[in-house]
């Protein structure tokens, strides 16, 4: 091609743009790294068998008897097509509509409308609802899903990240907001921070919502089947599902399927299903999902003791790594993400080898973009079908890696970073 150097494919052979340095070395060890088996505690990585702490199957779920048995059921009679269409055309059926009301149920909501990615679901929710004089307002540590949305809502104006759970910074530009408002206020947030494994305020931001007349929208990914007493999230953990005015949870966690779901009022739901472009203009989704998610729904509700194992099993993971002084931050998730000495992308790899090759023991490393700059952590997922022999298993790698690579666990990273 002529005039070469303005081809829109040359920045595709540098090492820049995201995990760069990876890409370009042709890495399929700390990215993209492929392993084999169904998920659970122990996989293979390269051929050798390896504890897995990097799954998020948090209730243990992921290949339970019933829920396959009931996928294959739904495989035989629906094909992996069925429906075929958008739920606005051909695609709906009185099995989505079922399994939305037993969803909106669990989550103490009037309804809910399913979706068939989580990451489309919070893309679809938001943008579906904020206007031209409509301001968002996001925990600036939020999902990438949630920027996205947020930006996709926006349309070029400005939306506002306040700081980490910083209710000071939160009440600042809602406050500001609120001198000159035209339009409505949707505050964004994580209810469990995905990587750090740390709660958002519930309980002070649904005041502050209240108090500046706001919407508050909560992506609970990790919260999902996992936090308060009967697992319907951070709401309940906190009390106040009720002040929650949308409530948004994914199945590709604790679920151990794939899609997503949004709770809330529902002439508010009804308006989304109509508005979401990621709903309108997608294929409903596929019916062996929906009734392998009303299945596990099912398990949850009726059978605690995985949620309860799950419970047991990070408690014993995360004191054992506290007591040998990895830096786990204040993490009140099963969520256990373990900082990297002086937050360095070199030691973690070296960590990370010395573990899978060494002792078996499989965690992944996570930078930036997906954390801040300047911030490498392992994020080490406990689920219901661990067992103390792999906590302890992974503990005595733990220290073994510790001590065989003289690591300087004096400082704590994570305070760094708040």
């Amino acid at each position: 091609m002529e005039n070469s150097q303005n081809d829109l494919f040359d920045k595709c052979k540098s090492d820049g743009g995201y995990f760069g340095r990876f890409r370009i070395s042709g890495d399929d060890y700390f990215t993209q790294p492929v392993l084999e088996g169904l998920p659970g505690p122990r996989m293979k990585f390269k051929g050798r068998e390896v504890i897995m702490w990097a799954v998020n199957n948090y209730a243990g779920l992921a290949g339970h008897e019933k829920v396959k048995e009931v996928a294959v059921e739904a495989a035989k009679k629906y094909g992996t097509y069925t429906p075929m269409g958008s739920r606005m055309l051909t695609g709906n059926t009185i099995e989505h509509i079922e399994l939305e009301k037993k969803l909106a149920k669990f989550l103490q909501k009037p309804s809910s409308i399913l979706f068939n990615y989580g990451y489309l679901g919070v893309l679809g929710t938001i943008s579906a609802l904020i206007g031209k004089d409509d301001i968002v307002v996001i925990d600036k540590l939020s999902h990438a899903s949630m920027v996205d949305a947020a930006i996709l809502a926006s349309a070029g104006r400005r939306f506002r990240p306040y700081r980490h759970n910083d209710m000071e910074s939160l009440e600042f530009h809602l406050k500001s907001i609120n001198k000159d408002r035209k339009g409505g206020i949707l505050i964004v947030t994580e209810g469990v921070f995905g990587m750090r494994g740390d709660l958002a305020r519930l309980d002070a931001i649904t005041e502050l919502k209240e108090k500046y007349s706001a919407r508050l929208f909560i992506d609970d990914a990790h919260g999902f089947g996992v936090m308060g007493d009967n697992g319907r999230g951070t709401g309940e953990y906190y009390g106040v599902q009720d002040k929650i005015d949308l409530y948004f949870g994914t199945f590709a966690k604790a679920f151990a399927a794939i899609g997503g779901v949004t709770a809330g009022e529902k002439d508010v739901i009804e308006w989304i299903r109509y508005n979401a472009r990621t709903n309108v203009f997608a294929k409903s989704l596929p019916m062996i999902f929906v009734k392998a998610i009303e299945a596990t729904l099912e398990i949850m509700e009726k059978d605690p003791s995985y949620r309860e194992n799950m419970w047991r099993i990070a408690k014993k993971l995360q004191n054992g790594l506290v007591e040998l002084g990895f830096d786990i931050g204040d993490t009140k998730s099963p969520i256990t993400p373990v900082y990297v000495p002086a937050g360095s992308e070199d030691i973690a790899m070296s960590m990370i080898a010395m573990l899978r090759e060494d002792y078996g023991v499989f965690v992944s490393g996570v930078t930036y973009p997906v954390v801040p700059p300047g911030v490498v952590l392992f994020r080490m997922i406990p689920t219901a079908s661990h067992t103390d022999e792999d906590v302890e298993q992974t503990l005595k790698a733990f220290k073994g890696m510790r001590d065989r690579l003289k690591l300087d666990l004096s400082e704590k990273p994570s305070l760094k970073n708040r």
